[in-house]
């Protein structure tokens, strides 16, 4: 027993060992930095008063510096590398691998771009070239939307940064064109078209954005325009729709 005890102590007073010891220490303090962290960046970005888009390239960046930083200390620490020397040494090198992964790289810039700029947020609604859809995440690489049809679209950012983006209203606001004939006063109009239209969509969905009438044209016959709200189910915007044409049609002849 005292020869496998007296083993067991030489084994662990070998250099060797200790730099495997401290390598598992420091890797293991920087997965549980970089899970807090990370848990608590989340947190973060997904609360209402946050300025910053809850896109999860966002955190992705936060997880890389970390093991980075963990990296670098356990390369310094346990192997006696430093690591501002390594990074010199690979510097042509880094250069080869650099244009090897332009287009890794020109999306990882694209998404930092439409993340940090607001250009692009988690539950907007966009259309990029003919794709049209509801932003779900912005990760390092791509941008996964939503399209009408519930089908998942995946974006390079590159093309996103490089494309015309058009911002288009949310998916739960809902537009009405109408057209009113007659002589009556446009304000008691106005005040019928508002309240009729409110009571209908409330009717399907709660309203979550009251209706604002918006006039395009006035006419010795009339005047045209159009009514906007936002519903809180965006599923039922269509119904929501159909409810509204169906109440306002009396009040537009």
């Amino acid at each position: 027993m005292e020869n496998f005890f007296a083993a067991i102590i030489e084994i662990a007073s070998q250099e060797w060992v200790r730099d495997i010891f401290w390598t598992v220490v420091l890797a293991a303090v920087t997965f549980a930095v970089s899970h807090v962290v990370v848990k608590g960046l989340r947190a973060l970005l997904n609360r209402d008063s946050n300025p910053l888009p809850s896109s999860s390239i966002i955190v992705n960046i936060a997880r890389a510096v970390i093991w980075i930083i963990g990296g670098s200390i356990i390369l310094d620490s346990c192997f006696g590398i430093n690591p501002n020397a390594l990074i010199t040494a690979l510097g042509v090198g880094g250069i080869a691998i650099s244009l090897g992964f332009q287009d890794t790289l020109s999306n990882l810039i694209g998404g930092i771009q439409v993340t940090f700029m607001g250009i692009v947020r988690p539950g907007d609604n966009i259309e990029v070239g003919t794709e049209t859809g509801v932003v779900q995440d912005v990760s390092w690489r791509h941008t996964t939307i939503t399209n009408a049809r519930g089908e998942t679209v995946i974006i390079p950012n590159s093309i996103i940064s490089k494309t015309s983006l058009v911002q288009l209203p949310p998916v739960n606001q809902i537009s009405i064109p109408f057209a009113v004939t007659g002589d009556r006063p446009m304000d008691d109009v106005k005040a019928d078209l508002l309240a009729a239209s409110k009571i209908a969509a409330e009717e399907v969905s709660p309203v979550t954005q009251d209706p604002k009438i918006f006039f395009s044209e006035i006419t010795e016959y009339g005047f045209k325009g159009k009514i906007i709200m936002r519903v809180e189910d965006a599923a039922k915007a269509g119904l929501a729709v159909d409810a509204v044409v169906r109440a306002i049609a009396p009040l537009t002849r």
